[in-house]
């Protein structure tokens, strides 16, 4: 009597563990191609990058159709001509408009147009900040025009850009073609 129980329970544990295999295949399965699918539609809505994203779909997702108007006498962004290591590119950006009053900076945007992910940086600025001044290190992956916009809390934009040689990339190549 023993020996026949011992089958049945052994047959009860076969038929538990291949269930619980087969329902975390199909739970895997689920979340592979669902929720992919609804975190690439989410990223799309939410106006985040999307993979290997194009300077001018990078500049349509932040700024949509509004104009940029240059920035020359009102930006200054200073980067080096020749970058020996794109890995750590010093940029300096210095935009002498104001960061208070009736209309004032309330973004920067750092922009490298041939890297796989265009828009490296974004700062934003109150009143308390005294001035629109970045100073930091980014990457490049290639020789390319690095951009810095400024975006005023009335919605106008200007831009300056600068070319910068880069010897050695900085990170991934984006996908030629």
């Amino acid at each position: 009597m023993s020996h026949i129980l011992n089958d049945e329970l052994k047959f009860t544990r076969r038929v538990f563990i291949r269930l619980t295999a087969v329902t975390v295949g199909l739970a895997a399965s689920f979340e592979a191609v669902f929720f992919k699918t609804w975190a690439f539609a989410q990223a799309s809505i939410s106006g985040l990058p999307q993979p290997d994203e194009t300077v001018e779909a990078t500049m349509k997702r932040l700024f949509g159709n509004r104009t940029v108007s240059s920035g020359e006498g009102k930006i200054k962004i200073e980067l080096p001509q020749i970058a020996e290591d794109g890995g750590n590119v010093a940029i300096t950006v210095d935009a002498s408009l104001p960061v208070s009053g009736a209309t004032h900076v309330s973004h920067l945007y750092i922009i490298a147009d041939k890297n796989r992910r265009p828009m490296l940086a974004k700062f934003s600025f109150t009143p308390d900040s005294g001035r629109a001044f970045v100073s930091t290190s980014i990457r490049l992956a290639t020789t390319t025009d690095v951009r810095a916009v400024v975006e005023m809390n009335d919605g106008k934009l200007f831009a300056v850009s600068k070319n910068v040689r880069v010897t050695i990339s900085g990170c991934d190549l984006p996908p030629q073609g």
